[in-house]
């Protein structure tokens, strides 16, 4: 890619094979076979076969946990292996022999659950030798999958933890444990629901994969490219225009994508040359698209599927998972809107023409196209069951695509056509994959957790290394809190929404709980979850492993690093709030009065506003470097929802603010911003 983006004229938008191609680099779940014959029809029916088989236990009910688990296991994990090559660079036009030998095997696995299901059920004690080989067939296939369709980091983790359970007596220290034998490791791991068939994957087996499915569906309806058009009718014609247009429509695409880098390239794809022809930096345009479509992991309803994983873990119902998200996601993404504003005031930069933007009232009159997503977030508030959400946001979809020719579904240049409805239920069994076998093997870690109590250990660790360090209580609560974030961090390099969240919330999540045991403290379970869930997003921005940040450069031609540190800096709202909701969790809306949410927003939107011209060091005039660590200080005393940091932070803002209105003429008389910048739009 590399060469093709010194030759391609960057600010001009990417070809769809060459969005592909940059999908393919950086997201290991776009990296598949292109099939045809009769090889690409069984894949064809198979992934239509997948789709169904949700559709119909969406609409008429699931099967009992272990068979309607082991089916879509059966499902993902034979495609995977008909998709997914065993390495890169390998022929992609056909499936070698061993990749049939393990679709095979993995469909015998996947049947033994449905076929021996009463006997299974009603055994007692340990699992007989076939049971053992079954069982390690399936810890086997689920790596393998796991590594092709998600990634190496994933499978690494899974490893080790089977490792420690086996070897557990030879641990040191405090990780030692009696350890498990590989008949006990087996059985927990496909024999009972704590391991494989636990947790992650009934969710991925009902609730996710009928919401990618709508995701899908919404996708053949126009939605994605009205979300652009939407983005463009109302930021194009403002300051620095793209760069907006960029915020928003990321911002509406992450929350259905599920994907950071799937999201940075498709939208991408127009706003990066967009923003480099108007005039921003070939890294800081890489950088707000990277942070934009990162925010959308994090922005309500759908959150990139990890919501609904909340549900299960954290335990506390849909609308509280989302309702919770609202502030902090509103105040990332002003975070990035502030400091990309003022980076194009710095520059001189102007909006987009008129004429290259759509028209308004052709926008308004496509606003139908959002009844689906408002549609869902009804029926959730209403109380219906997530699955019955899912169905009948898919038939809304459906519904409102057929208002106009061009939307709908059942229509091609006038004549019907099943071709986009066949797409859908495709495209979306497909999305479902990389979250099958990431729900899987990440249940390999939920399992030996669980068996070993290795998360409490880990807790009590970080706990422990912070209470050697800290003087006092808070000192206590802030490094394990930091201790914790570096470790979400890491955790998260490399894997996808689903997966990340699920590792995050089961290795580092108990060091914020053990907090609570041991020093008495009261931070809510749902604050928790959130916390390690943002720092475990993030990592798809920051450096040295930023996927979401690298593939941005494939269309800016920017450096890695130096984008992924801009991404960094414009999403500073996110390695913020989380401290905040920690200490006061009214961030998240939770025992919070409805005046003391509207003051909350207030002047936590005014802290982003001073931490945003602290960091660009512009405002109305360039800052100078104490004016700007001043200016960030304010924001932060904004930001914390205290009464006194409040008042604090607002006298010093208001100060700042009057002497920046003070100096504004005479900063333009000497020429600080450059006007003459916007003769590059």
């Amino acid at each position: 890619m590399s060469d093709k983006k010194l030759q391609r004229d960057d600010t001009k938008q990417i070809s769809i094979e060459e969005q592909q191609e940059l999908m393919e680099k950086y997201d290991v779940e776009s990296n598949t076979r292109k099939l045809t014959g009769i090889v690409g029809w069984v894949v064809f029916f198979t992934l239509i076969a997948f789709s169904l088989f949700h559709l119909y236990t969406g609409v008429f009910g699931a099967f009992t946990a272990y068979i309607q688990r082991t089916i879509h296991l059966g499902f993902a994990l034979s495609l995977i292996f008909l998709l997914f090559p065993a390495k890169r660079g390998m022929k992609r036009s056909s499936v070698p022999w061993y990749d049939w030998l393990l679709v095979g095997l993995a469909i015998i696995v996947c049947t033994y659950w449905p076929v021996f299901y009463e006997t299974l059920v009603q055994k007692v004690g340990g699992i007989d030798l076939a049971q053992v080989i079954i069982g390690g067939a399936a810890v086997l296939l689920v790596l393998e999958a796991a590594r092709r369709a998600v990634g190496l980091p994933i499978v690494i983790i899974a490893g080790l933890f089977l490792l420690y359970a086996l070897f557990g007596p030879y641990m040191p220290g405090m990780l030692i444990h009696r350890g498990l034998s590989m008949e006990q490791l087996i059985n927990a791991m496909f024999f009972t629901t704590e391991g494989i068939l636990g947790t992650p994957l009934q969710v991925s087996s009902t609730y996710i994969f009928l919401f990618l499915l709508f995701g899908a569906f919404l996708v053949q309806t126009g939605v994605g490219l009205y979300f652009n058009d939407l983005a463009l009718a109302i930021a194009g014609r403002r300051v620095g225009g793209p760069a907006k247009v960029a915020i928003f429509s990321s911002a509406l695409n992450g929350t259905i994508s599920g994907s950071s880098v799937a999201n940075t390239v498709t939208t991408g794809s127009y706003t990066i040359p967009m923003m480099k022809r108007l005039g921003y930096k070939s890294n800081f345009a890489g950088a707000v698209e990277a942070a934009s479509s990162t925010g959308g992991q994090i922005m309500p309803p759908i959150m990139g599927a990890a919501a609904f994983l909340m549900i299960e873990f954290a335990g506390v119902p849909y609308w509280d998972i989302a309702k919770a998200a609202v502030i902090p996601a509103l105040l990332y993404f002003t975070g990035i809107w502030v400091m990309t504003h003022l980076e194009a005031k710095r520059l001189g930069l102007v909006g987009l023409p008129k004429e290259e933007l759509p028209s308004k009232k052709a926008v308004l009159k496509k606003l139908y196209l959002l009844f689906p997503i408002v549609a869902i977030v009804y029926f959730l508030f209403e109380g219906y069951s997530i699955e019955r959400t899912a169905i009948y946001g898919i038939i809304s979809a459906i519904v409102v695509s057929m208002f106009s020719k061009e939307t709908n579904m059942f229509l091609h240049n006038g004549k019907f056509t099943l071709s986009k409805l066949i797409t859908a239920l495709t495209d979306g069994a497909r999305t479902a994959l990389g979250v099958a076998a990431a729900t899987a093997c990440a249940g390999i870690i939920v399992g030996v957790v669980t068996k070993t109590g290795l998360g409490l250990k880990l807790g009590n660790g970080l706990v422990g290394m912070a209470a050697s360090i800290a003087s006092n209580p808070t000192a206590l609560i802030l490094l394990t809190l930091f201790f914790t974030m570096i470790t979400s961090i890491i955790l998260g390099m490399g894997s996808p929404t689903t997966a990340n969240y699920i590792i995050t919330s089961t290795i580092a999540l108990p060091a914020i709980m053990a907090l609570n045991e041991q020093y008495e403290l009261a931070i809510p379970v749902l604050a928790a979850h959130m916390f390690v869930f943002f720092f475990g997003i993030v990592a798809d921005i920051t450096p040295p492993v930023a996927l979401a940040a690298f593939a941005a450069t494939g269309i800016s031609g920017g450096e890695p690093i130096r984008t992924g540190v801009n991404a960094t800096k414009l999403a500073i709202a996110a390695f913020i709030i989380p401290y905040m909701f920690i200490f006061e969790p009214q961030l998240l809306m939770i025992d919070v009065t409805f005046l003391g949410i509207i003051w909350i927003i207030a002047t936590a939107l005014t802290g982003m506003i001073a931490i945003g011209a602290g960091l660009i060091g512009f405002w109305y005039r360039k800052l100078h470097w104490i004016e700007r660590i001043i200016a960030v200080v304010a924001g932060l005393l904004l930001m914390y929802p205290e009464g006194n940091t409040d008042l604090i932070g607002a006298a010093v803002f208001a100060v700042m603010l009057i002497i920046q209105l003070m100096g504004k003429n005479k900063s333009k008389g000497k020429g600080e911003s450059h006007p003459q910048a916007s003769a590059q739009a």
